[in-house]
């Protein structure tokens, strides 16, 4: 009750302020209309006049209190009437902003829940797929064409060919065959692993057929049925083999920029003592015109110098040396010998 009070006291009390701000403001209007009238009943007498100049002074004071009075007070209404105003639509915007999360927090749940529902479908639907292998693709058969063929026992998920090795396909095209691509393996997944075990055993070792135009009609199919075989163990595998051919192929630019460097470094090293021994003879000819012959001549060689540095002997040696000895009769009194 007490607030509901005090919600009915506020706008009364706002208007009350209100009307009372309208008031100071005519009263003020009025006030500066009577000072601007004197203004200008001073101007008109004479303006050396010293009480003239006086009244201007107080004049203009009063006009500046005036208005300083008149900025408080709005100041002041606007303090008491806006904070009200301010808590209302903090209010309402907290709300929306609570009314938007719990919004949000809902669709994010819908969401995850969703996605959990479609992995957990999606993963069952993967355990229900079977994996057939062809260890051999026969020239001309691409895998739009294996899909025609295949699709007539079964739905087929997806299927991958793996092309022929670069250096047996640059020797083939060498040697004038076959141009195009050639496929060396395949998988095929289909969506029933009963229905890929039963294509196999039925397909294996049998002619492909088809057209008898065809380039593969007498081919024979080499098909076997992968157990616990799933399309991402054939994912992480050629991901594995991807990664080695690449530090392969590392590893063989290493070598080839070791030797690269190698084989620069001779060559600056041997244009360096070309220009040496260029020097030297440019010298020595300077040299022969001069009539000095400091050096010897270019076909004769020039003897190494080989220093000697003087070291001292062994101290085991001297020690064998100066060490007296017992004699073997000393020796045999001792140790009572015969």
């Amino acid at each position: 009750m007490a607030e509901e009070e005090r919600d009915s006291a506020t706008p009364k009390s706002c208007n009350k302020r209100i009307k009372e701000e309208k008031n100071k403001k005519k009263r003020l209007l009025n006030e500066k209309e009577e000072v601007h009238k004197e203004r200008s009943a001073t101007n008109g007498n004479s303006i050396s006049n010293e009480a003239s100049a006086e009244n201007g002074r107080k004049n203009r004071k009063k006009c500046l209190l005036m208005e300083a009075r008149k900025e408080e007070a709005t100041q002041e209404v606007n303090r008491e009437i806006f904070p009200v105003e301010e808590e209302q639509e903090v209010n309402r915007t907290g709300m929306l902003v609570e009314q938007n999360g719990e919004l949000d927090g809902e669709n994010a749940d819908s969401r995850k829940s969703k996605k959990t529902k479609g992995l957990l479908k999606e993963a069952g639907a993967a355990d229900k797929r079977g994996v057939c292998y062809l260890s051999r693709i026969p020239p001309h058969m691409d895998p739009v064409k294996l899909r025609q063929i295949l699709s007539q026992y079964g739905e087929i998920q997806r299927i991958y060919l793996t092309p022929e090795n670069p250096a047996a396909q640059f020797h083939r095209k060498r040697a004038g065959k076959f141009q195009q691509q050639v496929f060396s393996e395949g998988w095929v997944e289909f969506t029933d692993k009963k229905v890929a075990k039963r294509v196999a055993n039925m397909l294996n070792g049998e002619q492909i057929g088809g057209r008898k135009r065809s380039s593969f009609y007498y081919d024979l199919w080499n098909i076997k049925y992968l157990n616990k075989f799933k399309w991402d163990d054939l994912i992480a595998e050629i991901a594995y083999k991807s990664a080695i051919r690449e530090q392969k192929l590392a590893l063989e630019i290493s070598a080839a920029k070791k030797e690269r460097d190698f084989y620069l470094s001779k060559v600056d090293q041997s244009h360096a003592l070309t220009s040496i021994e260029e020097r030297r003879l440019k010298k020595q000819k300077l040299q022969q015109g001069s009539g000095t012959n400091a050096e010897p001549p270019a076909g004769q060689q020039v003897a190494k110098v080989i220093r000697h540095f003087p070291q001292n002997q062994p101290v085991a040696d001297n020690e064998g040396q100066a060490k007296p000895r017992l004699s073997k009769a000393i020796l045999g009194g001792v140790f009572g010998g015969s």
